[in-house]
């Protein structure tokens, strides 16, 4: 029997071969986004057949849409390359391909499908087997399809690039979204002062997740207050790197996580420069998943250390007014497409 008989007869998929997708056609706003039915993907040898029960919403699928900065269009340059955005999904396994080992019908997995063609704001997706993780019973679907790029995003720019320890006074720039959230969390694990900046109206959020210090970026300028940090991550990137090194300590590590293209390449650029300067480091931290260090975030939610922070929760049928939200910066935490309504 083939996959295709196989995933097209699983209970999952109620003997039909078709499923609703979020899908677009040219770069633009959310309304260009349009609910349709659309085939079932069929999986290839080694992926899985994923029966979706949640996503989440990543600034990257936002520039896609957009279809900006350009470098969004590689692949794409007059029209998106993927029809279907959604990277961060989290759903259960109802059919395998030839060569998959790792998954059975019915394991239940969250991914980062970044890598391996999207196609995550949908009813089902086919995904190489090597972007997923089991997801932990204790956590939600809604919860594990927050973690993967977000949080990997913050392990990265902390444990990597930041070197993050013990007693280091971190700041976080932008603290308020999905990768901030769960920095803060991670920050605190390790014995961390942390200080978070965002909008007024997410800073009672920040405080509520371990937070030590809030700042309103209306009000608050940090690059002047003369405090220095071991660790800024930032996440929004509307300051120059040379003021973030000015509030750095002696060895001080600047990370850039996000933030307007122009910025992302001066900070580039002025890398080595900073070195040159003395012992404060800047780096620039490139979006790369990672199955192991998805274990660790489902290895800390099962044991309740860390808790996904989400704002909203939207079905598929309003899943551009999700984009819509997520594009407006409000978020506090992750934003969740639910095509289950958990």
């Amino acid at each position: 029997m083939s996959v295709e008989i196989e995933a097209a007869s699983s209970p999952g998929i109620r003997g039909t071969r078709t499923m609703k997708a979020l899908v677009y056609e040219s770069y633009g706003s959310p309304e260009v986004l349009r609910l349709e039915e659309v085939d079932v993907p069929v999986p290839k040898d080694h992926e899985v057949l994923i029966e979706v029960h949640a996503a989440s919403v990543n600034s990257w699928d936002f520039d896609l849409l957009r279809g900006q900065p350009y470098i969004t269009r590689l692949g794409g340059l007059r029209k998106p390359r993927y029809r279907i955005l959604g990277a961060d999904i989290a759903g259960r396994v109802i059919a395998v391909g030839a060569a998959a080992k790792r998954f059975r019908p019915g394991d239940e997995v969250f991914g980062d499908l970044s890598g391996c063609g999207w196609g995550g704001f949908a009813e089902y997706v086919s995904a190489n087997e090597e972007a997923l993780t089991l997801k932990s019973a204790r956590l939600s679907f809604n919860q594990a399809a927050a973690i993967p790029q977000a949080a990997v995003l913050a392990l990265q720019g902390m444990r990597d690039k930041g070197n993050l320890r013990e007693g280091h006074r971190v700041l976080i720039n932008g603290a308020g979204g999905g990768v901030g959230t769960f920095a803060v969390q991670y920050a605190k694990l390790l014995g961390a002062e942390v200080t978070c900046v965002d909008r007024a109206e997410k800073l009672d959020m920040l405080l509520s997740i371990g937070a030590d210090y809030v700042l309103d970026y209306m009000k608050d300028d940090f690059t002047a207050s003369g405090l220095r940090y071991d660790l800024i991550l930032d996440v929004v990137g509307n300051r120059s790197v040379f003021a973030m090194r000015h509030t750095l300590t002696t060895d001080g590590t600047y990370v850039m996580i996000g933030g307007p293209m122009p910025r992302i390449l001066l900070t580039l650029l002025a890398t080595p420069l900073s070195a040159w300067l003395g012992r404060k480091k800047a780096a620039v931290l490139v979006h790369k998943p990672n199955h192991d260090d998805q274990m660790i975030w489902n290895a800390l939610g099962e044991a309740g250390q860390v808790v996904p922070v989400i704002d909203r929760q939207y079905p598929l049928s309003d899943a551009a007014q999700a984009l819509r939200y997520f594009g407006e910066g409000h978020a506090k935490g992750k934003v969740i497409i639910s095509m289950k309504n958990e």
